[in-house]
C-alpha cells in the first residue's frame, strides 16, 4: 500500500494516482480535486458568527461558512482620509514649557 500526498491545489502526488486519475475523466478529475472534504478549526469568534448566522437564517454550516466568506471578500468602501481641523484662537503660545502653556490655556486653577 502506498501513501499519496496531496499539492497545495489538492491534487495527488505520486505514480499510482497519477496514472489512475490520468485515465479519468476531466469531471471526475475535478470532482475528485475541488470536492474533497476536509477539517477546518475556527477561533471562539468565527464559531459564534457561524452559529449565529445558522441559527438567523436555518442553514448548514457549510452555507453559513460560505456566506461569511463572502461577505469577507466584498469590496470595503474606502476610509475617509483624516484631516486636522484647526481654529484661530487669537493666542499664541509657546509650547516649549509644558506648564506654563497649560496655566495659560486652562488657567492656574486647573491643576
Amino acid at each position: 500500500m502506498s501513501v499519496t500526498s496531496l499539492t497545495t491545489a489538492g491534487e495527488p502526488t505520486g505514480d499510482r494516482h497519477d496514472r489512475r486519475h490520468a485515465r479519468a475523466s476531466a469531471p471526475a478529475r475535478a470532482c475528485y480535486v475541488f470536492c474533497m472534504r476536509t477539517t477546518v478549526e475556527f477561533d471562539a469568534e468565527t464559531t459564534v458568527a457561524i452559529e449565529q448566522l445558522r441559527r438567523e437564517r436555518g442553514m448548514g454550516v457549510s452555507q453559513a461558512v460560505n456566506e461569511l466568506v463572502r461577505r469577507g471578500l466584498l469590496p470595503r468602501p474606502a476610509e475617509r482620509r483624516f484631516r486636522q481641523r484647526t481654529a484661530p484662537l487669537g493666542l499664541r503660545v509657546d509650547v516649549s514649557n509644558v506648564a506654563d502653556a497649560l496655566d495659560a490655556l486652562e488657567g492656574p486653577t486647573s491643576r
